[in-house]
Formats: structure tokens, C-alpha cells, sequence
């Protein structure tokens, strides 16, 4: 998923839900932010204290993440959330859509509503969820099963000719940026057979994997996104029964948005058109309870400057308050969990 549904449709699932617009602002900038805090970063204060920090992010900003460790330590908890199915290691470590592992995920989230980084970590935890309905059937390390057979690839019908070729001039670009930087075979990493195709919302296409020619696959990326977007706004509908002080109004139901949900992830248009449906639902009055409101923008250099603020303090106990700070909180916090918890219960070893 991208920054529409990430970001935006986040913040919408959980405003829909009853959360006050404060709170969805934190929990929609730890979304998308996932996706942004591409680096390992060590601040250091004058008083003697360090923050060291893991990149969360998987794109094409720092393609160190894509060698093998940092493949274990990002992609797999924060992209592609195994999903345990399968007889094999290789299988079992193929992302699946909102599998046990994911909501066993979600439970350990809201369990810590009452610490200080929650907000953060609901929000690295919805996009992570998010993504099992969008990255599912693909593995967040190098795997053969990964691989897909590209003359088998179909755009479904009903598509427009403008927006297929707007897709394909995406995906060549990902593919020219991606050989120019990395020696590895992109169609062993992730979904990057097959692209940002499993990321646009109102994309219909089918493929077949190399290692399963005779099988093919159906994708249905608006009926996934609607799913991913009435699991989110159940897991917010729970946290705002947690956490009260959140509460800004009863919400709506999501069978009372359905429709306009579904309207917005079938738009055909770059993101920002994508963004705008987002906007102007919201604006008209469709999605809150309240009625009519505004999405506020996401500024990806919002917590960026936090951080370079921060750099440049002498006395390190100005972090602790800062969202930033309660961010790399929650991503130590759900990383470990995943890696060092959640899996190893499950039976899975990824790191």
C-alpha cells in the first residue's frame, strides 16, 4: 500500500471509528512513517545520551534494506508479516492476508493501550496489518517462491487504456531504478515481480508463480483493500473502547461507509487523485460521525525535523516527550515482538 491508504485511509478508519482527530493524526504519521524512516540513525546529546534506531522501511529510498539481514530485520515485520501456512520454511514465511500471526498481532497492540508510545505503535501496527491484505502471497526475504512467470501476467478487463499505461510506465521505471542499483534478481525480493501492482488500490490482474505454472492467481486489489480497510477500523473501534480519553464521538459503523469506502479504493488516478477521494469524502460529510471534516495533509518531514531537532540538544530528556522518540519506541517494541515473540511461538525463526 501507499501513502493514500497508509496515511490517509488509515486516518480514516480510525476518525470513522470515534478517535479524536488528534490521536488519528498520530496513529495515521506512524503509518505512512513506516515507510519513510528508511535509515539507521544514531542521535547524540550533549550530556552523553544516544538514541540508535532501525530503519522500518523497505522502498527504494536505501537499498541497503534490501540485503539479507536487513531483509529479516524490515520486510518480514513491518511489510510482510508471515503468515505460517504451507509445509515448507519458504511457504510458512510467505505473507498471508489477515492471518492468525497478524491478528495475534493486533491483539498485543492494543494490550499496551496504556503506554506512553500506544498511539505509535497502533499506527505501525495498522500498517503493517494493512499490508497483509495487499502484500499477501509474497515473502519479505529473497525466496524462489517469490519468483512470477511474466508471461503469464494479465491486467484484467475494464481497466482504462490511461491507467494501465500509467501503471506500466510505474513499473518500468521500478524495474530501471531497481537493476541500476541492486545486483540481485528483483523478482526473488518481496512483491518486486511484480512491482507496485498489489499496492494500487483499484487494480484487478492475475499471474501464475514459476513455481506453480499450471495455478493461476486472481488478484482483486479494491476487494482486498475494502477488506484491509474493515479490519483496520474493527482494531480502532476495539482501541477506542480501550482507551476513552480518545474518544471523540460513537463513530460509524463500517457497513455505514462501506459503500463510499468502496468508491474511494475504485479510483482510477495517480495519488493524488487517490488522496483527494480520501479528502473530499471526509470534507462532504460521508465518512464521520461529526459530518463534515478535513483530513489533514501528512508532511513526511514533520518528525524528520523532530529528529534533527533533536540532534542538536544538549540535555536528552527533551526526547522523551516527542512523538519521534515515542515512535522509535514502538518500532523496537513491535519488532521484537514479531522476531523475537510472535514467531518463535508460532515456530518460525526469521531472524
Amino acid at each position: 500500500m501507499q501513502t493514500d491508504m497508509h496515511y490517509y485511509g488509515t486516518y480514516a478508519m480510525a476518525r470513522a471509528a470515534g478517535i479524536d482527530q488528534d490521536a488519528c493524526f498520530i496513529i495515521a504519521t506512524a503509518a505512512q512513517f513506516v515507510d519513510d524512516h528508511g535509515n539507521k540513525e544514531t542521535l547524540k546529546f550533549g550530556d552523553g545520551a544516544r538514541i540508535d534506531t532501525e530503519a522500518t522501511a523497505h522502498t527504494t529510498k536505501n537499498w541497503r534494506n534490501l540485503a539479507e539481514s536487513d531483509q529479516r530485520m524490515v520486510w518480514v515485520p513491518f511489510h510482510f508479516l508471515p503468515g505460517n501456512e504451507g509445509d515448507t520454511y519458504q511457504e510458512r514465511m510467505v505473507c498471508r492476508k489477515d492471518s492468525a500471526i497478524a491478528k495475534e498481532m493486533v491483539e498485543h497492540a492494543l494490550s499496551r493501550h496504556d503506554k506512553v508510545y500506544a498511539l505509535p505503535l497502533i499506527g505501525i501496527t495498522a500498517h503493517v496489518y494493512a499490508d497483509t491484505f495487499s502484500h499477501h502471497g509474497f515473502s519479505g526475504y529473497k525466496s524462489s517462491v517469490n519468483k512470477v512467470d511474466q508471461k503469464t501476467f494479465r491486467f484484467n478487463d475494464g481497466h482504462s487504456p490511461e491507467i494501465i499505461a500509467y501503471v506500466q510506465r510505474k513499473a518500468r521505471r521500478f524495474y530501471e531504478t531497481f537493476q541500476a542499483n541492486v545486483a540481485d534478481d528483483v523478482s526473488e525480493l518481496g512483491h518486486g515481480a511484480v512491482a507496485t501492482f498489489p499496492d494500487r488500490p483499484y487494480l484487478k490482474w492475475s499471474f501464475s508463480y514459476e513455481t506453480q505454472p499450471d495455478q493461476t492467481i486472481e488478484r482483486d486489489n479494491p476487494k482486498d483493500f475494502l477488506d484491509g480497510c474493515r479490519a483496520l477500523h474493527s482494531m480502532f473501534t476495539k482501541l477506542v473502547g480501550s482507551l476513552p480519553d480518545y474518544k471523540a464521538d460513537n463513530g460509524k459503523s463500517f457497513d455505514e461507509i462501506e459503500a463510499v469506502v468502496r468508491d474511494i479504493l475504485s479510483c482510477e488516478e495517480e495519488m493524488q487523485g487517490r488522496i483527494d477521494a480520501w479528502k473530499n469524502a471526509a470534507i462532504d460529510g460521508k465518512l464521520f460521525a461529526n459530518g463534515a471534516e478535513e483530513i489533514p495533509d501528512y508532511d513526511e518531514s514533520l518528525w524528520h525535523n523532530q529528529r534533527l531537532s533533536l540532534a542538536n540538544e544538549s540535555d536528552s530528556d527533551i526526547a522523551i516527550s516527542e512523538p519521534i522518540f515515542h515512535f522509535y519506541q514502538a518500532a523496537s517494541i513491535h519488532r521484537n515482538f514479531v522476531l523475537r515473540e510472535l514467531l518463535p511461538a508460532n515456530n518460525l525463526v526469521a531472524h
